[in-house]
């Protein structure tokens, strides 16, 4: 993995890790947070922007039940394929804060995603907190896609924006 400091992950993504055992992603998204958080919340719009589309991932299914001790789980490839990510919510604020579990192995990292709206527009700051270095050596890689998912994510509120 790369050392992130900070740096610009895309042209509007930045990429930030601010200890041993957290990364964060940030962007700023032309949509009120109503529409971005329907995107985050709704399995149907998040199946179609969270799998990047260079890896040639897709989502097979998508089940989240959005409140506090709801769960959630997250289905890649056909439907006879077997890797999945899940977990519980924490915290759901809407509009405003997303706290999940990530328990698909021992590591248990949390990942927090808060909407700030600010004259029409939302900034989305996604960070990943592990409970060790080790976890986050071993798991934090999957930050390296968040520019692309981002990309992927103003064009569907782009669109669901201009619906509204």
């Amino acid at each position: 993995m790369t050392e992130m400091t900070g740096r610009p992950a895309g042209p509007q993504t930045l990429i930030e890790r601010p200890n041993d055992v957290e990364v964060a992603a940030s962007r700023t998204f032309d949509a009120p947070a109503r529409i971005v958080w329907k995107a985050w919340t709704t399995p149907e719009l998040f199946m179609r922007w969270w799998a990047p589309r260079s890896m040639g991932m897709v989502l097979a299914g998508c089940e989240m039940d959005v409140r506090e001790g709801g769960a959630y789980r997250v289905k890649f490839g056909d439907p006879s394929a077997d890797w999945a990510f899940h977990g519980r919510y924490l915290e759901v604020v809407p509009h405003r804060r997303l706290v999940w579990t990530n328990e698909e192995d021992d590591n248990d990292a949390v990942t927090t995603v808060t909407f700030e709206e600010i004259d029409g527009r939302t900034r989305v700051t996604y960070r990943e907190s592990f409970p060790t270095k080790e976890a986050f050596e071993a798991n934090a890689g999957a930050i390296d896609a968040a520019p692309e998912q981002f990309d992927q994510l103003a064009e569907l509120v782009e669109t669901l924006a201009a619906e509204a």
